[in-house]
């Protein structure tokens, strides 16, 4: 059973199988990112307070880069939102918490 409360790690091997099953924001981000690990914090609250109701999901861009390239990543942070596999919204930068709430509620 998967933890809905924290963001969860999603890579190649899981990534279209997560995001095809669920409302899900997936925030692209890398360690040497001095803006990802600022969004961070932000991304915990967001997975806390949807409690089940969407995923927040993380992709490690070096470690993906095959999804990098798929979704057209050129900066990072970048975090989209799909809806059962299809891009529904994104984001680039750094972004507040009821922004990115917001956003999540007009899906659910």
């Amino acid at each position: 059973m998967v933890d809905t409360s924290k963001p969860i790690h999603l890579n190649y091997p899981n990534f279209d199988k997560v995001v095809s099953q669920s409302l899900i924001l997936v925030d692209f981000w890398a360690d040497w990112c001095a803006p990802c690990k600022a969004q961070d914090p932000i991304l915990e609250e967001v997975a806390k307070e949807l409690n089940g109701q969407a995923l927040v999901g993380k992709v490690n861009v070096d470690d993906n880069h095959t999804l990098a390239t798929k979704y057209g990543i050129m900066n990072i942070p970048t975090m989209i939102l799909f809806k059962n596999g299809k891009k529904v919204h994104h984001f680039v930068g750094v972004q507040p918490k009821e922004k990115i709430l917001n956003i999540i509620k007009k899906h659910i």
